[in-house]
């Protein structure tokens, strides 16, 4: 054996101690294979399902690391956190357990899901600012006048040695695993996943690369390792929000700079193709944040040879937002075709284009038909919400209707 080399952060012997502490509240959830992604990569693909964790996501870890760690005088004090989701979850199950009182700062806006988890938990919620920086704002604001005890999300050696237990869990489960994807927002997941596996190996004399994925409207690593220090970027509208961070967090970013091989990014096509290939395929309820590993398999972002294990951090999603999420999944996959034709005004169009569609063996979902827009007094405009079976059907579909004269425009306001 060799002995592990020196890396940022917990050591090998923290991590191994937070897991008897985890274990209190947490699971070892399910590692399933994926067939259909096996084939996509060309090599065994694994889903780790953090997904199925209790609160729905892996923060509980760390939350209860650093929660239980606290002196009697801190607990008495209370804790607080500002999250507009999976942290607060987090630590309003931590404190739940620990019987200490939580108060969670989250935006006025904030899903319903996630605020009714969090006041489940036991946890005062308090609903400041329209978005999370004026939350965190009146958090920090809050500890400065109780005293309470403030619960980073990511930036705290606890909350990192935390999260390195789920890291120790892939291990066991899966001990020749060879690469490992996992979601980054500030870092926290990944630079205790990524420190903890990268010690174990080591010390077994053997390596795991680590691949990490960030949205690309909210990368902030990428430019943050090219200058060697932590970036803060403008973070643009992602259905990613759980990793929607601006800077990266001090002491994960010194973690992730040691230890992470390669860092890349999906889109949010990517992110929703990934979140309908959950559904349909494994029966995996994800959010967003939580699906980007597999995106970025499905992308092509990942290589490699041996088994990979792909981290699916969270499930908490609004069923709302899921709703919008797979048909813009559907219709970034060519499954799901909405088409604007020009109609001349008279009896009988409708039911002919009806009439193209069912030949063309294509289903019609949702009909739009208007007279009112910047077209000729003779003509109307019919909306068609179409289901195909992928890119060669909705080339088909479209084929029948330009071949009888129609005239189409796909839309993209899906």
């Amino acid at each position: 054996m060799t002995s592990a080399p020196p890396f940022p952060g917990p050591s090998l012997e923290e991590f191994e101690a937070a897991r008897p502490v985890v274990a209190n509240v947490a699971q070892v959830t399910p590692m399933e294979s994926s067939r259909f992604l096996s084939a996509v990569l060309g090599s065994e693909v694994l889903l780790k399902c953090e997904n199925l964790q209790r609160t729905g996501s892996y923060k509980l870890r760390g939350a209860y690391n650093l929660i239980s760690s606290l002196s009697p005088e801190e607990r008495a004090r209370g804790v607080v956190a500002a999250s507009a989701g999976n942290h607060s979850q987090g630590v309003a199950r931590a404190a739940q357990a620990l019987g200490i009182k939580a108060t969670i700062f989250m935006p006025v806006g904030v899903a319903l899901p996630k605020l009714q988890a969090t006041q489940d938990y036991g946890a005062t919620v308090v609903l400041a600012g329209d978005i999370f920086n004026e939350s965190l704002k009146a958090a920090k604001d809050f500890v400065a006048e109780t005293g309470a005890v403030f619960i980073p999300p990511f930036d705290h050696p606890k909350v990192v040695a935390g999260q390195g237990t789920l890291g120790l869990d892939i291990l066991d489960q899966v001990p020749d695993v060879d690469t490992v994807v996992v979601p980054i927002g500030g870092g926290g997941l990944i630079s205790g996943v990524a420190s903890a596996m990268k010690q174990r190996a080591a010390q077994l004399g053997r390596t795991v690369r680590i691949i990490g994925v960030q949205a690309e409207n909210a990368a902030a690593y990428p430019p943050s390792l090219a200058a060697g220090k932590p970036v803060k970027i403008d973070v643009l509208p992602t259905i990613s929000d759980g990793i929607a961070v601006a800077t990266p967090g001090t002491l994960n970013f010194e973690i992730i700079q040691a230890t992470v091989d390669e860092v890349v990014t999906v889109s949010d096509d990517d992110t929703a193709r990934a979140l309908v290939m959950l559904l349909e395929r494994a029966k995996l309820v994800v959010e967003p944040a939580g699906a980007v590993a597999v995106a970025a398999i499905l992308a092509g972002k990942v290589t490699g040879t041996g088994k990979t294990v792909a981290i699916l951090s969270g499930g908490n999603i609004d069923p709302m937002l899921m709703q919008r999420i797979i048909a813009h999944g559907l219709a970034a996959s060519e499954r799901y075709l909405k088409l604007r034709i020009m109609l001349p005004d008279r009896p009988g169009q409708l039911a002919r284009t009806a009439e193209l569609v069912a030949e063309a063996n294509a289903n019609v979902v949702e009909v739009v038909h208007t007279r009112h827009g910047k077209f000729q007094i003779n003509e109307a405009e019919l909306e068609l919400h179409i289901e195909t079976r992928g890119p060669e059907h909705r080339t088909a579909v479209m084929k029948k209707l330009t071949d009888a004269g129609y005239k189409i425009r796909v839309a993209d306001d899906i």
